[in-house]
């Protein structure tokens, strides 16, 4: 995990519901290679995983199949430097990998071989074009310490 070739500086914040106590971990990339040109992945894929936890956060054996998606697509995509991920949320039953990518279509050809003899994974796929990474920059400028 968080080996991408684009990304210098992985990090981690945490945000806690002050309702309910329950906390979101965000891993996200701090920095990325000065060298990387962001408008060259002008497509987002956010994955999707809900989960049904007491505390918000996935039971062990959910954490170690959403680990086993997340290494299985790094190793499919690191070698097409097609896309690279920007941002993981886990938290309130639900895990979300942000990517950015240089075509959805060519992501989902690489995801469906990657994954082809895998079982099937409680997965939503969603794609958009935002070739300025508004998500992931809203994400930056609304936690101020990232």
């Amino acid at each position: 995990m968080n080996d991408s070739p684009d990304v210098e500086v992985w990090a981690t914040a945490i945000s806690t519901n002050s309702a309910n106590g329950r906390r979101i971990i965000f891993r996200y990339a701090k920095e990325l290679r000065p060298s990387f040109d962001r408008s060259a992945q002008p497509d987002r894929i956010i994955i999707v995983w809900k989960y049904v936890s007491a505390n918000g956060q996935p039971n062990s054996d959910e954490h170690r199949n959403m680990d086993q998606l997340e290494d299985t697509l790094e190793g499919a995509l690191q070698g097409n430097r097609i896309a690279t991920l920007a941002l993981v949320s886990t938290g309130e039953n639900l895990r979300e990998w942000t990517y950015y990518t240089k075509s959805a279509d060519r992501f989902g050809d690489l995801f469906d071989l990657a994954v082809e003899d895998m079982p099937p994974f409680p997965i939503e796929i969603h794609t958009a074009h935002d070739p300025t990474w508004s998500m992931y920059e809203r994400f930056r400028s609304e936690n101020p310490n990232t």
